[in-house]
């Protein structure tokens, strides 16, 4: 009993607390006091889990505060957090009992002063010109005169109005409005919107392509301006496939959108007189290109007719081309119906000797004279052809009663022993003659290649030929003006320049005499 008194804390009457009551007091003194508050630093660390919701945390030099964005308030955040980035978040603080830790609850984030916007900018400045899109190859070339125009800015201000109006006195174009917000949040996504609208236009009767975009707003501070630095506009512009003309603010500020469009406008105006060339300016270059083809188009005219003149009088006329061919007709003319005259007389003299032969009495004779000549020749061929076939037919039975079977065996078996032998001594004689010989044969053509000049070639001579001739002497190669020499491995043309003397010695600054006009073509090169 004592011991337990003893361990008991005597007059403590203090209330206990659990774990989950100890966080909720806690929770509710911290949510309490601050209620809504606005929290200065620079982002640390930035985690994107799958739930959707942004983890980070804000610090300064001394301190670290645990933030969250819920889901439901990303979307609605004008600037995504970046690590090192200098922000002003807003947002209730309270307390997340699972870890014994507080947090802040961000609902909006805000650049913390152009400094930190301007820290910003140089960093995804530098992000994007490492991934090429500030590269001026990647630029397009601007249309001279391009037949549709779109204009990306706001409907209302003076901005449209400047670039209508100079588009209307520079060269009147068809222009496309797209209508967007030039600042705030919405600012961005309507812009790559109205790009990314433009480029996936098709032509039609209603609506044309345009061939080149015009992006423009007037000036303002940074943050006004910042809307032309989102990614998600850059990277719109370096995938359009129409050239862009970027035309944001005042000549002295300078946006991203600058660098990654096609070309950079100081001002919107500039943008439209950059977009299409002065109409007056190209008319008088028309008329003084008009003039000058017309003033050329005379004198040319001029001179072809002078020269025809002069070409006309220098030929005969028609009259004089035409007299002797006119006088050869008539003399032809008058002499025509005599020689038709002439020529039907002797057809006809012709005519009556030919049937003067046809008589019927003639003819009969003539047809018996034939007769009596195939009858008297018939029978003559006829007794002639059974002399002939009674001596063949005596000749053969003569050959037959000589001949036996046993006769035309035995002779049969003798040529074929003759036969046989004489194959047999030919065999002996290729063995005995022919190989040797052969062998003999092989010898002289290795002697003849090893004493023939292709050898001498391998060793470093040459062979000249002038017209298949082998050229042994100067005074012979100084006749020929073309030669051919011939190396080793191929023949090339060489012509010569002129004959140096053999007893003079030139170590130094001797001159070719000889100079390489390329060989023949079909023997290819020497390199």
């Amino acid at each position: 009993m004592s011991e337990v008194i003893e361990n008991n804390l005597v007059g403590d009457n203090r209330p206990e607390y659990s774990v989950s009551e100890v966080s909720g007091l806690v929770k509710g003194l911290i949510e309490s006091e601050f209620e809504y508050v606005r929290i200065r630093g620079e982002i640390g660390r930035v985690s994107n889990p799958r739930s959707g919701h942004i983890y980070l945390d804000l610090k300064d030099e001394r301190s670290v505060l645990a933030a969250v964005i819920w889901k439901g308030n990303v979307r609605n955040l004008t600037a995504m957090p970046e690590e090192g980035l200098e922000v002003i978040a807003s947002g209730k603080l309270t307390t997340f009992g699972a870890q014994s830790k507080y947090q802040l609850i961000v609902e909006k984030i805000t650049h913390a002063g152009e400094g930190a916007l301007m820290a910003l900018l140089e960093k995804r400045k530098e992000k994007l010109k490492q991934e090429g899109l500030f590269d001026v190859s990647r630029k397009k070339p601007l249309p001279y005169l391009p037949n549709v125009i779109g204009v990306i800015t706001s409907s209302s201000g003076a901005v449209i109005r400047d670039i209508l109006h100079r588009l209307r006195d520079r060269f009147p174009r068809e222009v496309l409005i797209w209508p967007v917000s030039v600042q705030g949040d919405s600012c961005a996504v309507e812009v790559s919107r109205a790009i990314d609208g433009f480029n996936g236009l098709k032509d039609s009767d209603q609506i044309k392509r345009p061939d080149l975009l015009i992006i423009a707003r007037g000036g303002g501070s940074l943050e006004d301006l910042w809307g032309f630095n989102e990614e998600v506009v850059l990277r719109a512009v370096a995938a359009s496939q129409i050239p862009i003309i970027s035309a944001i603010g005042h000549e002295t500020d300078t946006t991203l959108i600058d660098l990654v469009s096609d070309i950079r406008a100081p001002t919107p105006t500039a943008a439209a007189e950059i977009a299409v060339p002065v109409l007056s300016e190209i008319s008088n270059v028309l008329d003084k290109i008009g003039n000058r083809k017309w003033q050329r188009l005379k004198h040319k005219l001029s001179h072809s007719k002078q020269r025809l003149a002069d070409i006309s009088r220098s030929m005969p006329r028609s009259e004089e081309i035409c007299a002797l061919a006119v006088q050869r007709l008539d003399v032809s003319s008058e002499r025509l119906p005599r020689g038709l005259i002439s020529l039907i007389q002797r057809n006809k003299l012709k005519s009556a000797k030919v049937f003067a032969g046809l008589h019927p009495r003639f003819l009969k004779q003539a047809v018996e004279l034939k007769h009596e000549r195939t009858i008297t020749y018939f029978e003559s061929l006829s007794t002639s052809f059974q002399r002939n076939l009674d001596n063949k037919l005596i000749n053969l039975q003569l050959k037959v009663t000589k001949l036996s079977s046993n006769d035309l065996h035995r002779e049969t078996k003798r040529k074929e022993q003759n036969f046989n032998q004489m194959v047999n001594r030919l065999s002996s004689l290729k063995s005995k003659l022919i190989a040797p010989r052969l062998e003999s044969l092989n010898k002289l053509d290795r002697l003849r290649e090893t004493l023939g000049y292709k050898e001498t070639l391998n060793r470093g001579y040459s062979v000249i030929r002038a017209n298949g001739s082998v050229m042994t002497s100067v005074s012979a190669v100084i006749e020929k003006v073309q030669l051919e020499v011939e190396f080793k491995d191929g023949r090339i043309g060489v012509s010569v320049s002129e004959k140096v003397d053999s007893k003079k010695k030139q170590p130094n600054k001797q001159k070719n005499n000889i100079k390489v006009k390329g060989g023949p073509p079909k023997q290819g090169s020497l390199f």
